[in-house]
């Protein structure tokens, strides 16, 4: 797909089995979350894709809430709030004290901005058409979960990942040691770099002899929707929608190939950490990294929001749907059941093609709807600033615009 095509992408979302998760979001490059307060392929995939959708744990899926039921009874912050500390699965990564930055949340103002597009590059991901879609105001974490976020999540609860339970993982070849692949007799068919590895979790992302000891800064992941779910419960928050997340993603722009601008390297600097090279056979890692950053890493976008584009894919509370109408909608959430859900953003294994505004990718992030009447002067005062500048960029652009035509 051409650059120009992905443009109309940046926000299209991708398609992962809510079981399927646990093993696709295994992929550490893959299964971040950002949470919000509440209120099959069989030839090789394109060179320029990092086969992501190729990964399945066939027979788990759940197309209803009943995990999100379980979940709210087993992992609320009431339910944990004297947890045993003798529980046998209470097990420390980090040493004292942790380091690291803990998460904060950004005020989304509401507004409304043009979703999807008449122009798809891939149709049947369910792009089109171009539709007005109103978003009330929201919270959203600032950076991805951490793996010192979800970390504490694990020692409060006891929670076993579903990574865990199953056993295995997806690891993406590169990042493997020898003795680990010399161990591994199989490959994905469709996506030969993708392997499955034994005792790949969370905790050992590259493997049973890798660990987070020195990235407990970077993006939680081999972590599945229902995973993603249980932490947010526990957090007493919530993953955002589908059009939460795309709008959170502009940072007050519109039609723009990237949340900073339409040039992926501005001035020279680098704005995501994203794949440098020829995918899969080497990542030159201009951006600084190779694999995950940590998640304070690179600038911010318009909303103050942390690597949006790139590092770990991102989980949406969303079942996957490709039939939209040209309808104005407010607050719009997916179907109320299906087989996948929808990621967003885009991981560290994406090739600048594929990051556009329009893309989908996989980690967490939380959000939560904020109720207005309990806004601080201070909120009133960034919402209104926020405001402001969108309307200004708006009116620069007007302006550039009637410049060019004339």
């Amino acid at each position: 797909m051409a650059l120009q095509s992905c443009a109309s992408q940046l926000v299209a979302g991708h398609r992962f089995s809510a079981s399927n998760l646990a093993l696709i979001v295994l992929l550490i490059v893959f299964s971040e979350f950002h949470v919000v307060l509440p209120e099959g392929c069989n030839s090789p995939a394109p060179s320029s894709e990092c086969g992501c959708n190729s990964l399945n744990r066939d027979g788990n899926d759940r197309g209803d809430d009943s995990f999100h039921k379980e979940a709210v009874k087993k992992y609320s912050k009431e339910k944990n709030a004297n947890p045993d500390d003798s529980h046998e699965r209470r097990r420390e990564v980090s040493t004292e004290p942790a380091p690291g930055k803990l998460n904060q949340m950004v005020l989304i103002p509401g507004g409304a901005f043009l979703m999807g597009t008449d122009e798809p590059g891939i149709p049947q991901d369910g792009e089109g058409p171009a539709r007005r879609v109103h978003i009330q105001s929201f919270y959203m974490d600032m950076y991805e979960v951490s793996n010192l976020e979800f970390e504490k999540f694990v020692n409060a609860t006891g929670y076993l990942t579903e990574a865990e339970k199953f056993g295995d993982s997806f690891v993406f070849e590169g990042l493997l040691s020898d003795k680990v692949k010399n161990e591994i007799k199989q490959a994905v068919a469709a996506a030969p770099w993708w392997l499955p590895v034994k005792g790949a979790s969370w905790r050992h992302p590259y493997g049973p002899d890798s660990s987070i000891a020195d990235s407990l800064e970077h993006p939680v992941v081999h972590v599945s929707w229902n995973d993603a779910l249980a932490y947010c419960i526990w957090a007493s928050k919530r993953l955002p929608t589908e059009a939460e997340w795309e709008y959170a993603c502009r940072g007050t722009l519109e039609n723009r190939l990237y949340p900073w601008g339409n040039k992926l390297n501005p001035k020279g600097q680098h704005y995501a950490n994203i794949w440098q090279g020829e995918f899969p056979n080497k990542n030159t890692g201009e951006d600084g990294y190779v694999r995950s950053c940590p998640v304070t890493s690179f600038p911010s976008n318009g909303y103050g929001l942390y690597n949006m584009v790139g590092n770990a894919w991102e989980w949406t509370a969303d079942w996957w749907n490709v039939h939209h109408t040209t309808d104005e909608t407010h607050n719009p959430k997916g179907p109320e059941s299906g087989t996948d859900k929808v990621k967003k953003g885009g991981s560290y294994m994406c090739h600048k093609r594929t990051i556009e505004t329009q893309s989908p990718w996989r980690h967490v992030r939380m959000s939560w709807c904020e109720k207005k009447k309990n806004r601080s002067a201070e909120e009133e005062r960034r919402s209104r600033r926020l405001k402001d500048r969108t309307e200004r960029s708006k009116e620069r652009d007007e302006t550039a615009s009637a410049c060019v035509s004339t």
